[in-house]
């Protein structure tokens, strides 16, 4: 009885393969290979002792603390691997547990959601087939990155970069994606919705990450209590402790165990905690194209809006320290425009602008790619149904995406300038001019969104490769001195950097009028391509 109920595991890992191998083969080539590419960029930014133990003193202070995890002894600061373990060992493992919510949530609840659990179970496979399907899946996963990522690090043959430490490096990231998925797998059982499920594990990770923050600062005992909180101590390339690997990988199991004893005794399509019920009858409002879509996104952008503020309140709270922070911080430093005339609060500004800006085009990108998901799920019926024409309603999806980029990038200036503490505080038009002036970016974003949905559905996917693409030159262009021609490929490029320049609109215009073009073909592709369904 026992083994019946995991009949077909093994087809259904291949089924969830064939469905996500691609997506989770750029998830793996992205992190590994940004990694190992800052790893080996690490020893020619950190040239000498002097610099290094400079790194040590800028760690030494609640802030980076509070974002980057508590540092290795000061003493303990001599090699670039250190450095390398305690910079990026963190936003490592966010990326790994956003990759294993999205996978997990995907080949779990929402396809329950879809139907397919549903047509499955009518096959010869066990109840928890699929579920343990989509958790081997995860943990061949999270296993593959440890050990490409272990091993890759270990070839690039930096010093105190010995196979122990690269592996523990790799295995760290790879039992932390297991919690995550655990508990992706276990929301999955709990909430109604894939979108519910999804919203619970970006919760569940904010809180760790906030959790850990406070307790790292105040109280070491309370960053127990997060799985992040392991895992930065587990001082890699130092004292290479692995009690953090086994906590998280005995936390994941204990959570799987819940996850399969709820998806036992629940039925399908049901949920311990249930969707919220909307009205008995529809406003005028709701009725119209706009709005059904404003009320069906209006979480999501929500929950985006609130995370968005939090981290720009954050960063303007610590803007009046910046200069003693960051003032020696080499790695820092490279990243910044090093303008004599500009102080490094200023550039840092600019720099936190461009960052938070790719982070505001993410849910605005995510509006317009909303409508190939209603598609996929034969949801435009109940559109065309009616008398609405096609250009109506993806004209509704595009004008939620312009103002949801006009409010994140309001909130981002607000949150900059409302809490800042710099001596000379950061001014509102300064704020809001910094900020706003990356919108004709974004809108390019938006706008190859709206041309691939009309006119190339199936290819939607470029548009996140076009996003990634635009962080990594963010993040590392000027680090790796990409060619000018690459650069140029990226939206941000021909932002003027406000404070330090004056607005140019010569380039903004020209991106306004490229997002328009993009916009136009992917209205007249809808209107003439066949609709799934």
């Amino acid at each position: 009885m026992y083994s019946q109920s995991f009949q077909g595991t093994g087809r259904l890992i291949k089924l969830i393969f064939r469905q996500d191998g691609l997506k989770i083969f750029v998830w793996l080539l992205a992190l590994i290979s940004v990694s190992l590419a800052a790893a080996a960029a690490y020893p020619t930014v950190y040239t000498d002792e002097q610099s290094i133990q400079a790194f040590a003193l800028t760690m030494n202070n609640p802030a980076m603390i509070a974002m980057l995890g508590p540092g290795y002894a000061m003493e303990n600061y001599t090699t670039t691997a250190v450095i390398f373990g305690h910079e990026m060992l963190l936003f490592t493992a966010i990326a790994v547990a956003i990759m294993n919510i999205l996978f997990v949530g995907r080949s779990t609840r929402a396809d329950e959601e879809d139907g397919r659990i549903e047509i499955i179970r009518s096959l010869p496979v066990g109840r928890l087939s699929y579920l343990s399907a989509a958790t081997i899946a995860a943990v061949m996963t999270n296993v593959l990155l440890a050990v490409l990522l272990g091993g890759g690090l270990y070839a690039l043959g930096i010093e105190r970069m010995d196979l122990a430490s690269s592996l523990l490096y790799g295995a760290n990231l790879g039992a932390l994606g297991l919690v995550f998925a655990a508990f992706t797998a276990l929301f999955a059982q709990l909430a109604e919705t894939s979108r519910g499920a999804t919203m619970f594990s970006f919760v569940a990770l904010m809180v760790a990450y906030l959790v850990r923050a406070v307790g790292d600062v105040s109280s070491e005992t309370l960053s127990f209590f997060s799985p992040l909180g392991w895992a930065v101590r587990t001082e890699v390339f130092v004292g290479d402790h692995w009690w953090p690997v086994l906590l998280s990988l005995a936390i994941a199991v204990v959570i799987m165990v819940v996850s399969f004893y709820l998806n036992a005794i629940r039925d399908l399509g049901s949920a311990f905690i249930s969707a919220r019920k909307g009205k008995e009858h529809a406003s005028p409002f709701l009725q119209t194209p706009f709005g059904l879509n404003l009320s069906l996104q209006f979480t999501n952008i929500a929950a985006w809006a609130v995370g968005i503020f939090v981290i720009s309140a954050a960063f303007g709270a610590v803007l009046g320290d910046l200069e003693t922070y960051f003032a020696d911080m080499e790695f820092i430093q490279a990243y910044l425009a090093n303008d004599p005339g500009e102080t490094m609060t200023e550039q840092f500004i600019m720099l936190l602008m461009a960052i938070m800006s790719m982070i505001s085009a993410i849910p605005a990108v995510m509006t317009v790619l909303r409508l190939k998901g209603e598609e996929d799920k034969n949801r435009t019926e109940h559109f065309y149904g009616r008398a609405v024409s096609r250009t109506k309603v993806m004209g509704s999806y595009l004008l939620l995406a312009i103002l949801v980029s006009f409010i994140m990038q309001s909130l981002v200036a607000l949150g900059l300038w409302s809490v800042g503490t710099m001596d000379d505080a950061l001014t509102f038009n300064t704020a809001f001019s910094s900020a706003l002036v990356y919108l004709p970016a974004i809108w390019i974003m938006i706008g190859l969104a709206v041309l691939f949905v009309g006119a190339a559905p199936k290819a939607t996917g470029v548009v996140w490769f076009y996003v990634v693409f635009c962080f990594i030159i963010v993040y590392l262009g000027g680090l790796f001195d990409f060619p000018a021609w690459v650069n140029n490929i990226s939206s941000f490029e021909h932002v003027p950097l406000i404070p330090a320049e004056d607005i140019d609109y010569m380039p903004l215009t020209m991106m306004t009028i490229v997002s328009i073009v993009f916009a136009i073909i992917g209205f007249i592709g809808y209107n003439q391509r066949d609709i799934q369904g």
